[in-house]
């Protein structure tokens, strides 16, 4: 009745089967990972610590990723959240657990929060850190700013890793506000979607530039990587352990 009501009175369908209802039916939540796998890049940016992810980037994840980050589609947050909870608790599985998680969502091109109005991957990490500190404690801190990219649509991984190359740095004011009440915390840097692997090593070497060494990079998803024979999906072996 609440599928029929939706697609009656908005129009919705789901992201993943284009079923009438809501924008995203109980089967294909279902079909979610319920666990994250290393998700490594192809070529691996160099120093780039451990990454996690949950899913795939396609079907019904990249739709909700997309409609989340571009279309305004705030509902998504849950789902999404959880998947990057997913993504944190699969790096963070060897740590130890009293030791506060410092979670550093990777900073938005300027301009792009107030154009879409909010900050998409900061509410992810927010949402994620919501779970997991039921669990563990947790914080959240935006230490990461960027001081401007172009968009990286199109280029490939040479041109990702130099386009962003030095355009984040730590606010001092921040991060001394961060070593004052959290010094030892474990540091992990958030994302979306794991690409290349650039933009998270521009965020890892932005904190590392400052003292703070991350554990651990954590995406809701990755993508496939397409060699010149065989597409296939990088990374997403077995757990660790």
């Amino acid at each position: 009745m609440l599928d029929e009501a939706l697609d009656l009175f908005l129009g919705s369908r789901c992201v993943g089967c284009d079923r009438p209802g809501r924008m995203l039916c109980v089967e294909c939540r279902g079909a979610l990972s319920v666990r994250a796998r290393p998700a490594w890049p192809t070529p691996v940016p160099t120093g780039l610590v451990s990454p996690w992810a949950s899913e795939a980037y396609d079907g019904a994840v990249r739709a909700l990723v997309v409609g989340h980050k571009d279309r305004g589609q705030w509902g998504h947050r849950r789902v999404l959240g959880e998947l990057l909870a997913e993504a944190v608790r699969g790096a963070s599985a060897d740590l130890e657990p009293t030791v506060p998680l410092l979670l550093v969502p990777v900073p938005s091109r300027p301009g792009a929060g107030r154009q879409r109005g909010y900050e998409a991957t900061a509410a992810l990490v927010r949402s994620a850190a919501g779970r997991l500190q039921r669990e563990r404690p947790v914080v959240v801190a935006p230490l990461v700013v960027s001081r401007g990219a172009a968009d990286q649509a199109g280029l490939d991984a040479a041109g990702r890793a130099a386009n962003v190359r030095h355009s984040m740095h730590c606010p001092s004011a921040t991060l001394a506000r961060v070593a004052r009440r959290w010094p030892t915390a474990y540091v992990v840097v958030c994302d979306d979607v794991l690409t290349t692997g650039a933009t998270a090593r521009e965020a890892q070497r932005a904190l590392e530039s400052v003292g703070l060494a991350p554990v651990a990079i954590a995406a809701v998803a990755a993508t496939r990587r397409t060699s010149r024979q065989v597409t296939r999906t990088v990374g997403l072996g077995p757990r660790k352990g």
